[in-house]
């Protein structure tokens, strides 16, 4: 094992350099960034600040730098916010989290029970119907259903506010700031649920429906057991094994997924953020982020392939 981390660690490396130099190339070598476009500054001024901020030097002279500031954890300075990457990450980015991973969790836990039943009663009405739900969800965007549950859940039956994570002008601390989130939360973690529980659901139903023709399977029944510890215990166990290969995208996920929907619901997250930045053409935040995002896709693809190995010990690594 420790061999194999060493010579996957050795190739992530690799990977995120080359990653690295192709995300900062595409970014510098897009026409315009936030000086150029900027109308208020003078011609004068925006030729000090490209000196001062070392844009008008070589690309691969300027990549060198921002590799080297990013090595000791300095990922650029944001001209749009005016304050440090790492530091508008640090203020937008557990927002983010949390939205996404309560979600992530529904639609497991939902993608599980759905997927097992629905395999379980293959062609029943249930299966028919949480078909037909899945796909009709899974057909319209997910703008179209964040609209349509503001209107329905916030507007017409005002059970839920439309937007944002507080209420304008509070002041609550402690647990009414805690409900006050959750109670803000609540309508975008469920349209991120139901934008994600469809393809997952059918992942698992057509993994138990391989898995409870097998042999073993009709050997537990034949002792006796009942469904449900064969249907749970025996088949779902080894069903989850494809699905353990997916975690490599949900770490990235937990913060690049949703900025659509923190876009509609006008939740204070990384990728709001994100969608401000393109358009001020705030290339610094821009490549911060993209550079985070692959270095959460390597490192989650390194899980999945370790968490397998655990799960299966029948799997080596090599």
């Amino acid at each position: 094992m420790s061999a194999y981390l060493t010579k996957r660690i050795s190739y992530m490396l690799i990977i995120l350099l080359a990653a690295s130099l192709l995300i900062f190339s595409l970014y510098a070598l897009t026409p315009g960034d936030y000086i150029s476009n900027n109308i208020k500054l003078s011609p004068e001024r925006k030729a000090e600040l490209r000196e001062i901020y070392g844009l008008n030097k070589p690309l691969l002279e300027r990549y060198g730098i921002w590799m080297k500031n990013a090595i000791h954890g300095d990922l650029g300075y944001s001209l749009a916010q005016q304050k440090p990457v790492l530091t508008l990450f640090n203020e937008y980015i557990w927002n983010s989290f949390l939205l996404a991973i309560v979600s992530t969790f529904l639609t497991w836990l939902i993608a599980v029970i759905v997927g097992v039943v629905s395999a379980y009663k293959q062609y029943s009405w249930f299966d028919t119907l949480m078909t037909i739900l899945i796909f009709a969800a899974m057909s319209l965007p997910s703008f179209f259903i964040g609209l349509f549950l503001i209107k329905i859940l916030a507007v017409d039956l005002k059970w839920l506010p439309p937007g944002g994570m507080l209420t304008t002008g509070t002041n609550a601390v402690g647990m009414a700031y805690f409900k006050e989130v959750i109670h803000h939360m609540t309508l975008p973690v469920i349209v991120m649920t139901l934008l994600g529980v469809g393809s997952l659901s059918r992942y698992f139903r057509s993994s138990m429906i391989d898995v409870i023709k097998q042999d073993y399977i009709r050997t537990a029944r034949a002792k006796g057991l009942k469904e449900s510890k064969v249907l749970f215990r025996h088949a779902l166990r080894n069903a989850l094994l494809p699905a353990i290969t997916l975690v490599g995208f949900e770490l990235p996920a937990l913060f690049g997924g949703s900025i659509i929907i923190e876009k509609i619901f006008n939740w204070p997250g990384i990728g709001q953020l994100y969608m401000q930045s393109f358009g001020l053409r705030d290339y610094p935040l821009l490549m911060g982020f993209t550079m985070l995002l692959a270095i959460l896709t390597v490192i989650g693809t390194l899980i999945s392939d370790v968490l397998y190995q655990i799960a299966d010990p029948r799997v080596r690594l090599h």
